[in-house]
């Protein structure tokens, strides 16, 4: 839009030194190799033990859009470790992340991460801390020589979807009117108190009657 009336035109700052306002990234590709000899040397310090870190839980993610999918979660409960045979100080020193604020909201996830903290003890391969005095649970020096450092992620999670099968549509799935049957629903949970208070005073208006006769 051009400016109204006998104004001063504004000046053009075309003039600017604009090679220092510019940002370079031309040690981007030093930088990716830095990244990378920095994850061989992390690996190096600490073999034999997983690259990708402790095994985490599965957890299921927060809100109902969202709650169909599992994840990792930051660590297990003291339940969990509990029920699987796992003390909260040991957990730590054989890989295993320990969440002390975390909660377990049903029995299925509290059985679903103690069934993985004991398939991880039985796939667990661990160092004695002396090889001249080793302690009861360690590894023999064939099993030492087998061990090999893990790459990936620890027992990773994976999401499976069930896959409805393919099948003849039915005529009451034609009937069916999804509007209608939320609609019932919802009305049935509202008025389910109120229908058992009217059952219940029929019933003991019938008692009197009955007694009478």
């Amino acid at each position: 839009m051009a400016p109204k009336g006998r104004n001063i035109l504004p000046n053009s700052h075309f003039h600017k030194d604009w090679k220092r306002m510019v940002k370079t990234w031309f040690n981007q590709p030093m930088r990716k190799q830095r990244r990378r000899n920095n994850r061989i040397k992390k690996a190096r310090k600490i073999v034999p033990r997983p690259i990708a870190g402790p095994l985490r839980p599965i957890v299921r993610c927060p809100t109902f859009k969202y709650n169909t999918k599992v994840r990792a979660g930051r660590g297990f409960t003291l339940d969990e470790l509990k029920a699987a045979g796992v003390y909260k100080r040991q957990a730590l020193n054989i890989g295993i992340a320990v969440d002390y604020r975390r909660k377990n909201r049903s029995m299925e996830s509290l059985q679903q991460n103690v069934q993985r903290l004991k398939e991880y003890k039985s796939k667990l391969i661990l160092f004695p801390k002396k090889q001249s005095k080793p302690a009861k649970g360690d590894a023999t020096e064939e099993e030492m020589k087998v061990a090999t450092q893990l790459a990936g992620a620890v027992m990773p999670i994976r999401n499976i979807a069930k896959r409805e099968k393919a099948r003849k549509i039915t005529d009451m799935d034609k009937k069916f009117n999804a509007h209608t049957a939320l609609q019932q629903a919802r009305a049935n949970k509202r008025l389910q108190g109120y229908r058992e208070k009217k059952a219940r005073e029929k019933a003991q208006e019938d008692i009197p009657s009955a007694k009478k006769k």
